[in-house]
């Protein structure tokens, strides 16, 4: 099954939400928690979502470079600068899925164009 979401105009954490929960399979009758589900998620518009400039850059996402010194904080502004819309919008959509072995392989059902 294909789903497409168009995200123009529209906040992210419902965008992201509305994702996450077709990528786990929650809208099919046949839904199992332990099996990823037979569904690719295409979200278009990213760059014309309606985020507020005060989160734009109040928002921080943290990562460890995994040396001693290394934790590094970003605003989203700097993230979409660098890498794009599409990248706060997969960060925001893997924060939603369920952290265990099946989120990378239902990752890989996402298709995020600008």
């Amino acid at each position: 099954m294909e789903y497409n979401i168009d995200a123009k105009g529209k906040k992210l954490g419902r965008v992201a939400t509305e994702a996450a929960n077709l990528l786990m399979g929650k809208t099919s009758p046949d839904f199992m928690k332990n099996v990823v589900a037979d569904v690719k998620v295409n979200i278009t518009n990213v760059s014309k979502l309606d985020i507020d400039q005060k989160k734009m850059l109040e928002k921080k996402y943290e990562r460890y470079t995994g040396h001693p010194g290394g934790f590094r904080q970003d605003t989203m502004a700097k993230v979409v600068e660098k890498k794009g819309y599409a990248e706060v919008v997969k960060l925001a959509v893997y924060g939603m899925l369920p952290a265990n072995k099946l989120r990378a392989v239902i990752m890989k059902n996402l298709i995020i164009t600008e």
